[in-house]
Formats: C-alpha cells, sequence, structure tokens
C-alpha cells in the first residue's frame, strides 16, 4: 500500500510510530492530505482519547533528545513551538534546569577541552554556549572552570 492511499489516522500513526509528535504538529503535517468527508479534527481527538497523542510524552521526548546538544531555552522554545501547554513546558523545564551545568559542561569539553587561553578564546567558548541556549550564569561558571555548589555528587 503506497503512502498517498493511506487515511488521515493512518498516516497519523506511521507519523507517531516515527516519533512522538504534539497535536499541532500532526494538524500541521496532515492539513494537506485531508479529503472531502475527512475530519482532521475528530481523527485527532481519537488519537488523543487513546493516547496516542501524549503531550508529556512529546516534552519528555524533546528534552531527551535536544537537551544533551541545547540549553534549556533552546529546549523550551523547541517545545513552545510544537504547542505544548505552559505547565507541561513548565514541568520539562525543571527537569531541564537541574541538570544544566553538567550537559554545558559536557559539550564545552567535547568541543574545547580546555579553557580559553586568551579573552577572546574564552568568549569564542561563550558565544558557543549561550547560542545552544544555556543561561549566562553556567556559561560563565562552565567557560572559568567553576563547579556549582549545589551539584549533586556523582
Amino acid at each position: 500500500m503506497g503512502f498517498t492511499t493511506l487515511s488521515l489516522k493512518g498516516r497519523a500513526l506511521r507519523l507517531l510510530a516515527q516519533r512522538e509528535h504534539s497535536r499541532l504538529e500532526l494538524e500541521r503535517k496532515l492539513a494537506s492530505h485531508v479529503a472531502e468527508g475527512d475530519d482532521l479534527a475528530a481523527t485527532l481527538d481519537e488519537l488523543e482519547a487513546r493516547d496516542f497523542i501524549n503531550p508529556q510524552r512529546v516534552a519528555q521526548s524533546v528534552a531527551y533528545r535536544r537537551g544533551s546538544k541545547l540549553g534549556t531555552a533552546r529546549v523550551v522554545q523547541e517545545m513552545r513551538s510544537k504547542g505544548l501547554a505552559d505547565d507541561t513546558v513548565r514541568a520539562a523545564t525543571l527537569q531541564l534546569r537541574a541538570t544544566e551545568w553538567q550537559r554545558a559542561h559536557a559539550i564545552w569539553r567535547q568541543r574545547f577541552g580546555a579553557p580559553g587561553a586568551t579573552p577572546q578564546d574564552k568568549l569564542k567558548q561563550m558565544r558557543f554556549l549561550a547560542s545552544r541556549g544555556f543561561s549566562g550564569e553556567i556559561v560563565r561558571k562552565v567557560v572559568a572552570g567553576q563547579v556549582p555548589e549545589d551539584l549533586p555528587e556523582e
């Protein structure tokens, strides 16, 4: 069966099998495939009722996939672009903030390995981390080699 003959529900399930999608994402992706007699909202309502569309899973998926490469601000921005509710985003943000220094330090260590020798090198490192969405405070601590006092023991 070719992809062109799939129903809206079939297309939605195929997309959901690849990764978690929010309702808004599915709406955007399926809008151009609505045929006469199709009810996109009803299809999405049914998938949501059956827990195929789950905002918490979408948020966890985004945090897991993107959190290792990006700072909290960028991950939150991505979650908002997927149409997730504020309380769902807020819950995921708390988890991301708890590990932000560790994630920033891992990315910094992988990219640079050592503190910058000159002020220009340090600024370059700071800009790199900031462009990834890490907070200014975390960026300064990582580049300066400071470990936060409240960092959990490993």
